[in-house]
């Protein structure tokens, strides 16, 4: 009579589990060595089955673990490994924006000794420039007196900007520059002019007449009244631009004025001119 083997399957199924067949053999061997009979044998075998089961599922549960740890170490070193290159391109470009900065900090520090230097060769500059605008603002006053009147008049708005004393004005050089150079090429082109004008002239007895005055420049002036009975030179001094009576010189006064005014063919006329 033959004996069915309890534990023919189980052996298969142990030979298949490979690295996980010494976990399970032990039980089954024992429970193979203790029982003598069938009924205790298939208890135990029952026991055993459940147990080595209990095994492989912890068994199979380990491997996983392992497998998903082994996983996601993987990826992690993958994912640390992309975070580092990305980190070191971070730090490239970083270093190459420091040396950028570097080299822009050096030339504007090289501009900046530049500027620095020009700027002390201006302030330099600028003190011996102040000296002569403060001559040049003396000089136009003292010039201002003796200019006739209608070129006074003309430069008044300019002259009004002249500083009363030129060696504590305040009064930015470019200004002052300015002011002085506007005043110079106005006397400058009425001095090269022959400026007829009707003015109302005091005279010596002290009244008054309206009369024809045409100034030479900025150096003389010769008027007349309409009935050439009354005459007059003027000529810059310090006091101002002066008027000195001068009947005799009526009629080439009168001629002259009439030349000027396209009333009478052009001839020379001699006129009173005092050089001081």
């Amino acid at each position: 009579m033959m004996h069915r083997n309890p534990f023919a399957p189980h052996r298969v199924a142990l030979l298949l589990l490979g690295a996980g067949a010494p976990l399970l053999f032990t039980p089954l061997a024992r429970a193979r060595q203790e029982g003598g009979d069938g009924t205790r044998s298939a208890a135990d075998t029952a026991e055993a089955i459940g147990v080595a089961r209990a095994t492989l599922e912890r068994w199979v549960e380990t491997r996983r673990i392992l497998s998903q740890e082994k996983l996601d170490r993987s990826l992690g070193r993958e994912v640390l490994q992309d975070r580092i290159r990305l980190v070191e391109r971070e730090i490239t470009g970083l270093r190459a924006s420091i040396e950028s900065a570097q080299a822009s900090i050096a030339e504007s520090d090289r501009k900046r000794e530049e500027l620095l230097a020009e700027k002390e060769r201006l302030v330099q500059a600028s003190a011996g420039l102040v000296s002569v605008i403060v001559d040049l603002e003396r000089s136009l006053q003292q010039l201002l007196v003796r200019l006739p009147d209608p070129i006074r008049e003309r430069v008044k708005p300019l002259s009004q900007l002249l500083p009363a004393d030129p060696a504590s004005s305040t009064v930015s050089l470019d200004q002052r520059f300015r002011n002085v150079l506007g005043i110079l090429n106005e006397v400058d082109k009425f001095s090269r002019e022959i400026t007829l004008v009707s003015e109302v002239r005091a005279l010596s007895d002290g009244t008054s007449a309206e009369v024809t005055t045409f100034y030479l420049g900025i150096s003389h002036g010769f008027y007349v009244n309409g009935s050439g009975t009354l005459a007059g030179v003027g000529s810059g001094s310090a006091s101002g631009f002066e008027w000195k009576p001068a009947t005799e010189a009526a009629p080439a006064i009168a001629a002259a004025i009439a030349i000027l005014n396209n009333e009478r063919v052009a001839e020379f006329v001699t006129l009173p001119v005092r050089i001081d």
